[in-house]
């Protein structure tokens, strides 16, 4: 397949070094003099950009940036250009105390959109393909940064976000889809429903299938590649850093290239917080070397995964993340949604004034993830009235899907059920 920029994406390491240091560079200059929380950090470890930035791995010297720095700086504080600068403004899902905000520039939108021209390239999609969304249109950056890179390459675009998976099944008839863009547990339940619905996916027009948004597995792979009857691709992207665009699979699928032309990536001990080598597992680390309106520098993505240093036999020389094995923190991913369970605590807190003891539960049915919520029984928090019983659980479920943008199912659970280890109670419990 055709490469978006082949004199971007295969420039000698060497060029590729030196790139990467002219960006790094810059980009410390611009935080430390636009953003006061790098700013504070560089000014109380006395570190000045222009004077001890001399090559790249003097980076390691600099402490990371949290989601929760993020958080705290909400809505504008971590910008680097005045807000008349930023034309786009997008936010993680409610997941921390306060939403993750992040901005774009003219320039921001333009990289943005030539970055995941890059992976869907990678992937096979040309100007000839109709490409078919099925991510959420919104705040969320998945479908918006896809969309544009696809108008980018020049493929027509369906814009038919999430759900609806019959809709979803005759807009892929109708329009003849080529490629279809979900999560990897959401192309299952699409191959579910083609099944039910008696359809032929031989008579379909489908050659490629895009993933990202949660974590999958070789063999989910070789199901939705047997089902569907594509070649499916991993991509990664996360949307402090820019969205969609980080990383993605050739067709070769031996790992993510990154676009080191625009991102520095560290792999860390997520413990001792110690810098490993290529080929050792840790949580990816992301600086941010070309963005305008919102540069990150060291951020702890909290996704654990490797970085592969051989040479690719597609002709790309970006190094390569494999795929995302698991989270290094307490973030849950339920439908590409990242939810934390201390949160999830403090908004059961605020309905009744006392923190249940709740268990956060992953659960498949079919090929569709399901987030439960148990709740031990108290007689503190719980009637013994059916019909009050019902409305306090209805009213938690309500108030939690309106910060995490999925409605959990509630359970109640008799007082002293939920898992324990060493007497503390498993916040989280994957089922999937």
């Amino acid at each position: 397949m055709p490469i978006w920029e082949p004199e971007n994406e295969c420039m000698s390491r060497d060029q590729l070094r030196q790139v990467q240091l002219e960006r790094l560079q810059a980009t410390l200059n611009r935080v430390y003099k636009n953003v006061s929380f790098y700013r504070r950090m560089f000014t109380e470890m006395n570190f000045r950009p222009e004077d001890d930035l001399t090559e790249i791995g003097d980076i390691e010297r600099l402490p990371f940036t949290t989601s929760q720095d993020i958080s705290d700086s909400y809505p504008y504080e971590m910008f680097a250009v005045p807000l008349r600068e930023v034309v786009r403004v997008h936010s993680s899902s409610g997941s921390t105390a306060n939403p993750r905000v992040v901005g774009y520039t003219r320039q921001d939108l333009r990289t943005w959109s030539n970055l995941v021209a890059r992976v869907l390239s990678a992937a096979g999609v040309v100007q000839d393909d109709v490409i078919q969304i099925t991510f959420g249109y919104g705040l969320l950056t998945g479908g918006l940064g896809i969309h544009y890179g696809a108008e980018r390459v020049g493929a027509s675009v369906l814009p038919t976000s999430i759900g609806r998976t019959e809709r979803q099944i005759k807009i892929m008839q109708d329009f003849r889809t080529t490629v279809l863009v979900s999560t990897p547990s959401y192309a299952l339940v699409v191959a579910d429903r083609l099944e039910a619905m008696g359809i032929d996916i031989k008579k379909l027009s489908l050659k490629f299938c895009i993933c990202a948004g949660e974590p999958w597995t070789d063999a989910m792979r070789g199901e939705i590649e047997a089902r569907l009857l594509v070649d499916a691709t991993d991509n990664y992207g996360i949307s402090e850093v820019i969205g969609p665009g980080v990383a993605g699979e050739c067709l070769e699928k031996a790992g993510m290239h990154l676009q080191e032309d625009h991102f520095y990536a560290e792999i860390i001990d997520p413990q001792t917080q110690r810098v490993l080598g290529p080929g050792e597992e840790g949580e990816l680390v992301v600086t941010t070397l070309t963005k305008e309106a919102f540069p990150v520098i060291r951020y702890r993505t909290g996704d654990v995964c490797t970085i592969i240093d051989r040479p690719c036999a597609c002709g790309r020389t970006m190094r390569r993340i494999s795929r995302i094995m698991r989270r290094s923190d307490e973030v849950v991913v339920i439908k590409g949604i990242n939810i934390i369970p201390e949160r999830i605590g403090e908004i059961l807190e605020q309905i009744k004034g006392e923190r249940p003891v709740f268990q956060l539960v992953a659960v498949r049915h079919g090929h569709e993830d399901r987030l439960e919520i148990r709740v031990e029984v108290t007689e503190q928090l719980f009637s013994d009235r059916m019909r009050e019983q019902r409305t306090l659980v209805d009213n938690m479920s309500r108030k939690i899907a309106n910060f995490i943008g999925i409605r959990p199912q509630i359970k109640l659970v008799e007082k002293g059920s939920i898992e324990r280890e060493n007497g503390k109670v498993k916040t989280f419990v994957d089922k999937r």
